[in-house]
């Protein structure tokens, strides 16, 4: 690959849930290349959701190995500096000498945590106050601290070794520096963190009977950790004189990414999951929507949202079903069978909370399914009920939104969902919102956490470079008559949702018994 030698380069490490890109930007901001490694979940059981901390560092280390393998030895010699946007709520328990203390450790949507642990915290101070405190939104269960009170509870040897319990980024962090610390985006989402104070909080610690060390230092996203360990360096082929940026929550990385970087912007991502966020000064806290909220990785702001936990996942399901395990989904032959099928998919409903439900549920056991389907439905039904069907719990998280914030007629989408025209007209019907879509898709995260890294080096000044970075390439409007149509179908889906509750919630029963 030839490229023309410029002052300066960093590379962008996107760990996600399904892998990690590692990308290549020069001191503009634009992407040159991107090398993507894969990982694996594992599901010991329904609510234990694993990945390998060790798949994370060896996908980060393959993936930079590949990318620099391609660059000329003057492009080498001039990349400054790494740094990472990491899966939230990772637990990584470690020991004093920085030994993974697990090989497999539970990731953002794992509930193991039962009402055992939940009482540890919510005995001694109310579910609500927790939440006007932390903005954790999401089902308590799936925060770090329910699950370190898990570990303590069912895997007393591995607590009583943990010297820390850290997240996906900063375990690559530490692998890359010999450093232990996180970011305060990251922080946010640990269950024991003040968003008003920006620190951890000593009433939630003594509540649960934790200790402050136990949680690392935190710095801010931009701040360098420490140089690249030597070893590393020339195993990577890398100069030695790289530094390693703290980096930042994936959902903060991708609101930087996203353009959010200034009060009031907002964007939604639309790939495993999905979500709709706004940046803001103060963080948007409803006690009966509980959108969730992360600091942002820009200081003194935060990242206020709500999601639903499988949309692009869902999408994924139905295909791999479609077309089967051992073959590669046609998802622009999906696209063009779901555009022939007139909105409302003649009275078919899909309702995608294929992997629990969000605050906005009336269970975290909700079930997910096809409701309505008869004999005339065809596969290119089912393929437009998918897309509406996450639609409609977009909608849902984005009137939740609106009740906390003024939000605009103007949407930017990024995420792999993006790539779909008929998902993102789907979307501007139901949102009843201009969709835009960038040039930068699926990198919003990768771009983030490489603005992090061209400031922390030094390279930029701030970040107004990416307000053009993103090209416009294009802007959908709602066609109002469909926006009639979808807002009457919405009442039909918030009632599924309900009785796909109530059903979720006697099958969590039987179990028990």
């Amino acid at each position: 690959m030839k490229i023309t030698v410029k002052e300066a380069y960093v590379i962008a490490c996107d760990l996600g849930t399904g892998g990690c890109k590692s990308s290549l930007y020069d001191k503009e901001g634009n992407c040159i290349d991107g090398i993507f490694e894969e990982y694996s979940t594992y599901y010991p059981d329904e609510r234990k959701h694993e990945q390998k901390p060790v798949d994370w560092l060896n996908a980060v280390k393959k993936s930079i190995k590949r990318l620099v393998k391609k660059l000329s030895p003057e492009v080498k010699a001039h990349i400054k500096g790494i740094g990472l946007s990491g899966h939230s709520l990772a637990m990584v328990p470690i020991s004093k000498d920085g030994e993974l203390l697990l090989d497999y450790v539970p990731i953002w949507s794992d509930f193991r945590a039962d009402n055992t642990e939940l009482n540890t915290l919510f005995d001694k101070v109310s579910e609500e106050d927790w939440y006007m405190t932390t903005g954790n939104g999401f089902p308590p269960r799936l925060y770090t601290v329910f699950k370190i009170l898990w570990m303590k509870n069912h895997q007393p040897e591995i607590f009583n070794k943990a010297y820390k319990v850290i997240g996906s980024k900063d375990y690559i962090n530490l692998m890359f520096t010999g450093n232990i610390v996180t970011d305060y985006s990251y922080a946010s989402g640990t269950g024991i963190y003040n968003l008003k104070e920006n620190d951890y909080s000593d009433v939630l610690l003594d509540a649960v009977g934790l200790y402050r060390d136990l949680f690392p230092k935190i710095v801010d996203s931009s701040d360098v950790v420490g140089n690249i360990i030597e070893s590393l360096a020339i195993e990577l082929d890398l100069p030695k004189t790289i530094k390693i940026i703290a980096g930042g929550v994936d959902n903060s990385c991708m609101a930087l990414g996203s353009r959010c970087y200034k009060e009031g912007r907002v964007y939604n991502s639309l790939g495993s999951s999905s979500w709709i966020a706004v940046s803001s000064k103060q963080p948007l806290l409803d006690k009966n929507t509980k959108p969730y909220v992360f600091r942002h990785v820009i200081p003194n702001l935060c990242v206020s949202a709500t999601a639903i936990f499988s949309a692009g996942s869902s999408y994924k399901w139905f295909a791999k079903i479609l077309y089967g395990e051992n073959n590669d989904p046609n998802y622009e032959e999906l696209d063009k069978l779901a555009e022939t099928i007139s909105p409302g998919c003649e009275g078919l409903l899909f309702n995608p909370t294929l992997a629990g439900g969000s605050s906005l549920d009336k269970s975290p056991f909700i079930k997910g399914g096809f409701i309505g389907l008869s004999l005339l439905h065809t596969r290119a039904h089912l393929s437009r009920s998918v897309m509406e069907g996450v639609g409609f719990g977009l909608r849902e998280t984005l009137d939740a939104l609106r009740g906390s914030a003024t939000i605009n007629n103007s949407m930017m989408i990024v995420g792999g969902g993006s790539k779909s025209a008929v998902w993102r007209k789907i979307l501007a019907d139901i949102l009843n919102v201009n969709i835009l879509k960038s040039n930068i898709d699926q990198q919003a995260a990768a771009l983030g956490a490489a603005a992090l890294t061209l400031y922390g080096c030094g390279i930029w000044s701030d970040y107004s470079k990416l307000d053009n970075i993103h090209v416009i390439e294009s802007i959908i409007e709602p066609d109002q008559d469909r926006v009639l149509l979808y807002n009457k179908l919405l009442k039909n889906y918030k009632k599924v949702s309900d009785f796909l509750s109530d059903y979720g919630d006697i099958i969590e029963e039987a179990k028990s018994e």
